[in-house]
Protein backbone atom coordinates (compact mmCIF):
# COMPACT_ATOMS: atom_id res chain seq x y z
CA UNK A 1 0.00 0.00 0.00
CA UNK A 2 0.67 3.31 -0.98
CA UNK A 3 1.23 5.82 2.55
CA UNK A 4 1.14 9.45 2.43
CA UNK A 5 2.75 11.96 4.23
CA UNK A 6 2.32 15.20 4.49
CA UNK A 7 4.53 17.58 6.12
CA UNK A 8 7.19 15.08 5.06
CA UNK A 9 9.97 17.87 5.76
CA UNK A 10 8.77 18.84 9.21
CA UNK A 11 10.52 17.50 12.34
CA UNK A 12 7.76 14.43 12.77
CA UNK A 13 6.81 14.19 9.53
CA UNK A 14 10.65 13.74 7.89
CA UNK A 15 11.03 11.04 10.65
CA UNK A 16 7.72 9.15 9.64
CA UNK A 17 9.13 8.77 6.19
CA UNK A 18 11.88 7.98 6.86
CA UNK A 19 10.58 4.80 9.26
CA UNK A 20 8.26 3.91 7.02
CA UNK A 21 10.98 3.51 4.16
CA UNK A 22 13.10 1.39 6.17
CA UNK A 23 10.31 -0.92 6.82
CA UNK A 24 9.65 -1.09 3.58
CA UNK A 25 6.53 0.62 2.90
CA UNK A 26 5.57 2.50 -0.46
CA UNK A 27 5.68 6.13 1.01
CA UNK A 28 4.57 9.41 -0.84
CA UNK A 29 5.35 12.49 0.71
CA UNK A 30 3.73 15.55 0.48
CA UNK A 31 6.21 19.15 0.66
CA UNK A 32 5.48 22.61 -0.65
CA UNK A 33 8.53 22.29 -2.68
CA UNK A 34 10.20 19.16 -3.81
CA UNK A 35 13.64 20.62 -4.82
CA UNK A 36 14.70 21.42 -1.41
CA UNK A 37 13.07 17.86 0.28
CA UNK A 38 16.46 15.55 1.25
CA UNK A 39 14.31 12.20 1.68
CA UNK A 40 15.77 8.92 1.38
CA UNK A 41 16.00 7.15 -1.99
CA UNK A 42 12.82 5.64 -3.37
CA UNK A 43 10.09 8.05 -1.85
CA UNK A 44 7.89 9.64 -4.36
CA UNK A 45 7.98 13.41 -3.67
CA UNK A 46 5.01 15.06 -4.46
CA UNK A 47 4.35 18.98 -4.97
CA UNK A 48 1.62 20.20 -2.84
CA UNK A 49 0.23 22.86 -0.15
CA UNK A 50 -2.59 22.31 2.40
CA UNK A 51 -3.43 25.63 2.59
CA UNK A 52 -4.21 25.23 -1.50
CA UNK A 53 -6.34 21.90 -2.42
CA UNK A 54 -6.46 22.69 -5.88
CA UNK A 55 -2.95 21.83 -5.81
CA UNK A 56 -3.67 18.52 -3.96
CA UNK A 57 -5.03 17.18 -7.36
CA UNK A 58 -3.94 13.48 -7.51
CA UNK A 59 -2.21 13.62 -4.25
CA UNK A 60 -4.44 10.93 -3.11
CA UNK A 61 -4.71 8.62 -5.91
CA UNK A 62 -3.61 4.94 -4.86
CA UNK A 63 -3.19 6.05 -1.16
CA UNK A 64 -4.73 3.50 1.84
CA UNK A 65 -3.03 5.41 4.68
CA UNK A 66 -1.94 8.84 5.63
CA UNK A 67 -0.34 10.81 7.73
CA UNK A 68 -2.08 14.54 8.18
CA UNK A 69 -1.30 17.75 9.92
CA UNK A 70 -3.85 20.24 11.01
CA UNK A 71 -1.38 23.28 10.38
CA UNK A 72 0.15 25.06 7.18
CA UNK A 73 3.47 27.44 6.92
CA UNK A 74 4.09 29.10 10.04
CA UNK A 75 1.73 26.87 12.26
CA UNK A 76 -1.10 28.68 11.06
CA UNK A 77 -4.31 26.41 11.72
CA UNK A 78 -5.90 25.24 8.29
CA UNK A 79 -9.30 26.70 7.25
CA UNK A 80 -8.78 23.60 4.35
CA UNK A 81 -9.45 21.05 6.29
CA UNK A 82 -12.82 19.38 5.25
CA UNK A 83 -12.01 20.05 1.57
CA UNK A 84 -8.93 17.95 2.37
CA UNK A 85 -10.40 14.92 3.89
CA UNK A 86 -13.51 14.96 1.27
CA UNK A 87 -10.44 14.47 -1.17
CA UNK A 88 -9.05 11.90 0.89
CA UNK A 89 -12.39 9.54 1.08
CA UNK A 90 -13.32 10.36 -2.62
CA UNK A 91 -9.30 8.65 -3.27
CA UNK A 92 -10.58 5.45 -1.25
CA UNK A 93 -8.17 6.47 1.71
CA UNK A 94 -9.26 4.17 4.37
CA UNK A 95 -6.90 5.28 7.56
CA UNK A 96 -5.15 8.50 8.87
CA UNK A 97 -3.09 9.27 11.54
CA UNK A 98 -4.04 13.52 12.66
CA UNK A 99 -0.68 15.13 14.21
CA UNK A 100 -3.00 17.51 16.41
CA UNK A 101 -2.46 20.82 16.97
CA UNK A 102 -3.98 24.23 18.96
CA UNK A 103 -6.92 25.38 17.39
CA UNK A 104 -7.91 22.76 14.90
CA UNK A 105 -10.96 21.76 15.96
CA UNK A 106 -12.62 22.25 12.66
CA UNK A 107 -10.06 19.88 10.99
CA UNK A 108 -10.74 17.39 13.87
CA UNK A 109 -14.20 17.34 13.10
CA UNK A 110 -13.82 17.27 9.67
CA UNK A 111 -12.23 13.98 10.00
CA UNK A 112 -14.06 12.61 12.55
CA UNK A 113 -17.42 13.29 10.17
CA UNK A 114 -15.32 10.89 7.25
CA UNK A 115 -15.81 7.76 8.75
CA UNK A 116 -12.14 6.93 8.06
CA UNK A 117 -10.41 5.20 10.64
CA UNK A 118 -8.32 7.60 12.54
CA UNK A 119 -5.88 7.88 15.03
CA UNK A 120 -4.85 11.59 16.70
CA UNK A 121 -1.69 11.95 18.15
CA UNK A 122 -0.92 14.45 20.75
CA UNK A 123 2.63 15.10 21.45
CA UNK A 124 3.70 17.29 24.63
CA UNK A 125 7.03 19.40 24.12
CA UNK A 126 9.14 18.76 21.25
CA UNK A 127 12.97 17.75 22.51
CA UNK A 128 13.73 19.55 19.25
CA UNK A 129 12.67 22.79 19.94
CA UNK A 130 15.91 22.91 22.10
CA UNK A 131 17.87 23.32 18.69
CA UNK A 132 16.83 27.06 19.08
CA UNK A 133 19.68 27.37 21.91
CA UNK A 134 22.02 25.89 19.89
CA UNK A 135 22.97 29.88 18.51
CA UNK A 136 23.70 31.18 21.97
CA UNK A 137 25.82 28.28 23.09
CA UNK A 138 27.74 28.11 20.48
CA UNK A 139 28.58 31.97 20.73
CA UNK A 140 28.69 32.09 24.24
CA UNK A 141 28.04 29.19 26.12
CA UNK A 142 24.33 30.50 27.45
CA UNK A 143 20.93 29.64 27.35
CA UNK A 144 18.32 32.55 28.49
CA UNK A 145 14.98 31.68 29.38
CA UNK A 146 12.82 32.55 31.90
CA UNK A 147 10.28 29.60 34.55
CA UNK A 148 13.40 28.14 35.07
CA UNK A 149 11.14 25.49 37.26
CA UNK A 150 8.53 25.11 34.76
CA UNK A 151 7.94 20.72 34.41
CA UNK A 152 7.57 19.05 30.97
CA UNK A 153 7.40 15.63 29.52
CA UNK A 154 9.10 16.63 26.40
CA UNK A 155 9.02 13.85 23.85
CA UNK A 156 11.62 12.98 20.97
CA UNK A 157 9.79 13.67 17.63
CA UNK A 158 11.69 9.97 16.09
CA UNK A 159 8.88 8.53 18.98
CA UNK A 160 6.03 10.55 17.76
CA UNK A 161 6.86 9.55 14.56
CA UNK A 162 7.30 5.87 15.64
CA UNK A 163 3.77 5.89 17.13
CA UNK A 164 2.57 7.16 13.70
CA UNK A 165 3.69 4.41 11.18
CA UNK A 166 2.51 1.54 13.99
CA UNK A 167 -1.07 3.46 13.59
CA UNK A 168 -0.35 3.59 9.79
CA UNK A 169 0.25 0.31 9.46
CA UNK A 170 -0.99 -1.73 12.03
CA UNK A 171 -4.76 -2.59 13.31
CA UNK A 172 -6.11 -1.76 16.85
CA UNK A 173 -5.66 1.91 16.64
CA UNK A 174 -8.59 3.64 15.37
CA UNK A 175 -10.49 5.65 17.33
CA UNK A 176 -7.59 6.28 19.55
CA UNK A 177 -6.30 9.68 20.52
CA UNK A 178 -2.63 9.34 21.80
CA UNK A 179 -1.44 11.58 24.19
CA UNK A 180 2.48 11.13 23.45
CA UNK A 181 5.36 11.97 26.26
CA UNK A 182 8.56 11.57 26.94
CA UNK A 183 9.96 9.12 29.95
CA UNK A 184 10.44 11.73 32.54
CA UNK A 185 10.14 15.28 33.55
CA UNK A 186 12.76 17.98 33.31
CA UNK A 187 12.42 21.72 34.50
CA UNK A 188 14.52 24.44 31.98
CA UNK A 189 17.51 24.24 34.34
CA UNK A 190 17.53 19.87 33.97
CA UNK A 191 17.51 20.29 30.41
CA UNK A 192 20.26 22.63 30.67
CA UNK A 193 22.57 20.54 32.67
CA UNK A 194 21.41 17.45 30.96
CA UNK A 195 22.72 19.32 27.30
CA UNK A 196 26.14 20.31 29.05
CA UNK A 197 26.55 17.11 29.73
CA UNK A 198 25.69 15.56 27.15
CA UNK A 199 28.25 18.63 24.86
CA UNK A 200 31.00 17.84 27.78
CA UNK A 201 31.16 22.25 27.80
CA UNK A 202 29.88 24.34 30.41
CA UNK A 203 26.53 25.75 29.64
CA UNK A 204 25.66 28.65 31.60
CA UNK A 205 21.69 28.90 32.33
CA UNK A 206 20.59 33.01 32.35
CA UNK A 207 17.23 33.37 33.92
CA UNK A 208 15.02 36.14 32.15
CA UNK A 209 11.92 38.09 33.80
CA UNK A 210 8.24 37.07 32.39
CA UNK A 211 8.65 40.82 30.19
CA UNK A 212 12.30 39.41 28.83
CA UNK A 213 10.56 36.44 27.32
CA UNK A 214 7.74 38.18 26.18
CA UNK A 215 10.06 40.40 23.87
CA UNK A 216 12.83 37.62 23.13
CA UNK A 217 10.16 35.61 21.68
CA UNK A 218 8.78 39.09 19.77
CA UNK A 219 12.41 39.91 18.30
CA UNK A 220 12.13 36.32 16.93
CA UNK A 221 9.23 37.30 14.84
CA UNK A 222 6.64 35.80 17.02
CA UNK A 223 3.01 37.73 16.22
CA UNK A 224 1.96 38.70 19.40
CA UNK A 225 -1.17 36.81 20.53
CA UNK A 226 1.02 33.69 19.47
CA UNK A 227 3.44 34.96 21.99
CA UNK A 228 1.33 35.98 24.33
CA UNK A 229 -0.31 32.12 24.55
CA UNK A 230 3.53 30.57 24.47
CA UNK A 231 4.28 33.00 27.61
CA UNK A 232 1.20 31.84 29.26
CA UNK A 233 1.59 27.68 28.79
CA UNK A 234 5.21 28.63 30.12
CA UNK A 235 4.30 29.94 33.22
CA UNK A 236 1.33 28.21 33.73
CA UNK A 237 2.40 24.32 32.33
CA UNK A 238 -1.07 22.26 31.65
CA UNK A 239 -0.94 18.94 33.56
CA UNK A 240 -0.43 17.02 30.40
CA UNK A 241 2.48 18.94 29.60
CA UNK A 242 4.37 17.40 32.42
CA UNK A 243 2.46 14.16 33.03
CA UNK A 244 4.80 11.06 31.65
CA UNK A 245 2.29 8.31 30.19
CA UNK A 246 3.42 4.95 28.51
CA UNK A 247 2.01 5.60 25.06
CA UNK A 248 5.30 4.97 23.32
CA UNK A 249 6.66 1.94 24.96
CA UNK A 250 2.51 0.35 25.06
CA UNK A 251 2.25 1.14 21.36
CA UNK A 252 5.53 0.87 19.44
CA UNK A 253 7.06 -2.09 22.18
CA UNK A 254 10.37 0.35 22.72
CA UNK A 255 10.84 2.63 25.73
CA UNK A 256 10.57 6.34 25.15
CA UNK A 257 13.76 7.96 24.04
CA UNK A 258 15.40 10.26 27.20
CA UNK A 259 16.72 13.93 26.43
CA UNK A 260 19.93 12.83 27.26
CA UNK A 261 19.61 10.25 23.85
CA UNK A 262 18.32 13.25 21.88
CA UNK A 263 20.95 15.40 23.78
CA UNK A 264 23.96 12.98 22.29
CA UNK A 265 22.07 12.84 18.75
CA UNK A 266 22.44 16.56 18.09
CA UNK A 267 25.53 17.45 19.72
CA UNK A 268 27.02 18.43 16.76
CA UNK A 269 24.32 21.12 16.64
CA UNK A 270 25.79 23.16 19.16
CA UNK A 271 29.19 22.56 18.76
Amino acid sequence: MTILVTGATGTVGGQIVRQLNEAGHAVRALTRDPSKAELPEGVEVVAGDLTDPDSLKGVFDGVTAAHLITFGAGYQTLTTGAQIIDMAVEAGVSRVTVLHGPQDDAFVEAVAASGIDRTMLMPVEFMSNHKEWAGRIIENGEVREGFPDAPSALVHEADIAAVAVVALTEDGHAGQTYTITGPEVLTIRDKVAVLAEALGRDVTYVELTEEEVLAQLLAEGWDEGSANWMVDIRKNTPEIGYTVVDTVERVTGKPARTFAQWARENAGLFA
